[in-house]
């Protein structure tokens, strides 16, 4: 693993982290995730596995640490891994068929966000016993709130970190 690309993740676990643990707890102490889009930003910088995995599994523990949620914690360690890996699929996938990532990067951090977050919904109403009704509370008072303020952020900051890494030639010698 090359060292630069370790330190611009975690930059973007910092920067992830800030957001997520300012934002306040919405429905039952959920509250958006806003350190999905710094990981969905890592995972379309340095789409190899590797490094995914590395952000998903910090992602996932650094939300456990900072989520107010009943039972987030667990919830925040499944779904972080299993949604990284299917938006770095689709990435992947997607990146052959459309060539525009400024399309890409946000359309997959809306449908991230939203599986995501219907992970994280399903393992706290199993948990904390919400049933249907919680599930759906949860998902129209955080999940799409947070679909689509992530997307709005990756919008404004995915050209923005894409041009500074061509700039710098950071992005061609490490993808």
């Amino acid at each position: 693993m090359n060292i630069r690309v370790l330190i611009t993740l975690s930059l973007l676990v910092g920067i992830g982290t800030v957001l997520h643990a300012v934002v306040p707890g919405f429905v039952f102490g959920v509250k958006p995730d806003m350190l999905l889009s710094m990981m969905f930003l890592g995972i379309f910088l340095f789409p190899k596995a590797k490094y995914v995995l590395l952000l998903a599994l910090v992602s996932g523990i650094i939300s456990a640490l900072t989520t107010q949620a009943p039972g987030g914690q667990i919830a925040n360690m499944i779904d972080k891994p299993v949604t990284a890996f299917v938006v770095l699929a689709l990435f992947l996938l997607l990146q052959n068929k459309v060539k525009s990532n400024n399309i890409n990067a946000p359309l997959l951090t809306f449908v991230g966000t939203l599986i995501s977050g219907s992970i994280f919904a399903t393992v706290v109403a199993l948990i904390a016993g919400l049933g249907e009704g919680g599930f759906i509370a949860l998902f129209v008072g955080a999940i799409l709130p947070a679909a689509a303020v992530n997307t709005v952020i990756m919008v404004v900051v995915y050209p923005i970190v894409q041009s500074i890494m061509k700039r710098t030639k950071f992005a061609t010698a490490f993808n």
